[in-house]
Order: C-alpha cells, then sequence, then structure tokens
C-alpha cells in the first residue's frame, strides 16, 4: 500500500484527539486540518500542551483517543519516515562524539535508506544540498562542536532537510540564537515553504519567523485557544508566553530515533 495521499490530503489532521504521556491526557479533544503547503506556529504558555500537540504528530507522545494523520496515513503508520522532518528543541549539538557537518547531516537521510544501508550519491548530493541551503557549505567539513550556537541550529535543520521531508515540524527554531542566525533560518525557511513543505514551527516567540508564518493555533490548557492569522494571535494568548520554556519532556523521551506509541482508549477528562 502507497504512503501518497489522495490529492488535496490535508498534511495534518486531527480528529477529537487526545494526546498525552502514559495515561495522563495532556492535549484533549482537539480538531485541527493543516493544509499541504502551509506554514503554521504553534503558540502557548509553559504546560499549554503546545509541544505535547507537536510530538503527538511525531509518534512521540501517545494518542490517547480520536485520530491523528500525518500525510494521510495514521500517525506512525507512514513506512517512509523520512517523509516528516523533525528539529527538536537543543540550543546545541553534542561533543561527546566528534563529527563533522557533513556527518552529522547524512544521519538525515538514513530515514529515507533505513540504518543498514550506505549513502549513495544521490544521498550525498542530498546532504550537500541541505548543507548549502542552511548556508553553512564552506562549513561541511567543519567539526560540528567547532560552530557557534546558531550555527549548530542551522546543522539540525539541515539533517531534517536532507531527507527531503513533505512536512517539516520545528520545536523552538530561535531558542537562544542570535538575531543573524534567525534571519538566516527565516531565509531557510522561506525557501523550503515556497517549494511546497508544509512547515509546522513550535515557538514562544513568532516574531522572527513572522515572515514565513502567517497562521498561529494557540493551544492554551491542552485546548485550540485559537486558530487564525498570525497576525491576531496575540489577543489569544495568556501574558509572558513569550518568555516560558517548552512543556517538560518525560523520562526516557529521546529526540533523534522517536518511536512511535498509540492507545485506542479514551481516558478521563481530569487535569494532570
Amino acid at each position: 500500500m502507497s504512503d501518497t495521499p489522495p490529492a488535496g490530503a490535508p498534511a495534518i489532521r486531527l480528529r477529537r484527539a487526545t494526546i498525552g504521556y502514559g495515561d495522563v491526557p495532556i492535549v484533549r479533544d482537539v480538531d485541527l486540518v493543516v493544509g499541504a503547503g502551509e506554514a503554521v506556529a504553534v503558540l502557548g504558555s509553559n504546560g499549554s500542551g503546545k509541544t505535547t500537540l507537536a510530538r503527538g504528530l511525531l509518534g512521540l507522545a501517545a494518542v490517547l483517543g480520536g485520530e491523528v494523520e500525518v500525510l494521510g496515513a495514521p500517525v506512525g503508520g507512514l513506512r517512509e519516515r523520512g517523509r516528516v522532518g523533525y528539529v527538536p528543541q537543543r540550543h546545541s549539538i553534542s561533543g561527546a562524539v566528534p563529527a563533522t557537518v557533513r556527518e552529522i547531516v547524512g544521519v538525515g537521510r538514513l530515514a529515507r535508506l533505513g540504518l543498514l544501508r550506505r549513502l549513495r550519491p544521490v544521498d550525498r548530493t542530498a546532504v550537500t544540498d541541505a548543507v548549502a541551503a542552511v548556508g553553512l557549505a564552506d562549513r561541511l567539513d567543519h567539526a560540528v562542536a567547532a560552530l557557534s550556537g546558531g550555527q549548530q541550529r542551522r546543522v539540525l535543520v539541515a539533517r531534517a532537510l536532507a531527507a527531503e521531508p513533505e512536512l517539516l515540524i520545528m520545536d523552538e527554531p530561535t531558542a537562544g540564537v542570535d538575531a543573524a542566525n534567525q534571519e538566516a533560518l527565516a531565509a531557510v525557511l522561506t525557501r523550503i515553504s515556497a517549494a511546497g513543505t508544509t512547515v509546522v514551527v513550535v515557538t514562544h516567540e513568532a516574531a522572527p519567523l513572522a515572515g514565513v508564518l502567517s497562521r498561529a493555533v494557540v493551544v492554551d490548557h491542552g485546548r485550540v485557544a485559537y486558530d487564525g492569522p498570525l497576525a491576531q494571535a496575540s489577543a489569544h494568548e495568556e501574558p509572558g508566553v513569550h518568555h516560558h520554556p517548552p512543556d517538560r519532556e518525560p523520562s526516557g523521551y529521546r529526540l533523534d530515533q522517536p518511536t512511535v506509541t498509540t492507545r485506542p482508549r479514551r481516558t478521563s477528562d481530569g487535569e494532570r
């Protein structure tokens, strides 16, 4: 059976979706549709559920009720994982294992190949193209540990782009990044969005990417409080929303090798 969604199918569809960790619901009864090619900001205060919502799309949080579809398939049902790219909320790349920019970005290409296959010439070209897209072509063979924090964030973006995803989900991509690197990231997202990639950005501050993101979804206490133009979203955000960290990650959460957990049953609607 093909992973290709029918023509005109949305990139993301949630129907009364309840998402959480273990048996604890964080996001409750959400209905949401994101069309192919849209660029959407997901906003909300600390603990609102915005990050949990994004992790539900990736299979990193459990679907406790309702339906979650990504690129026309139930979450976790895509056979080609490379069709969805993910940039985690991380200010830098660990320097524990020496690696070059080329090597780190090459890991992203494995999503299209499987872990036991070697990169082909076409894959190496995709890696160099992804690095060039984030403006680091002259750093291709540099040690990642020697780069600035903002440049390392752009390497993570390139790693996701190397798989040539149809949907790109980013968690706090501008956090801790200087203005110059924020502008560089905005330029990258502008290009890939114009090329038709669906972009979803979980962020505490949408202003640096306002030229790219046209729609906002504001999450409040696990429910969608606003869904509409980004310019009008601030009226629906809680005071101080732009200065909070994202939702806390559950114990054992892995950024680089997500696993899919779905639960068909629905839990009680009690607050956490």
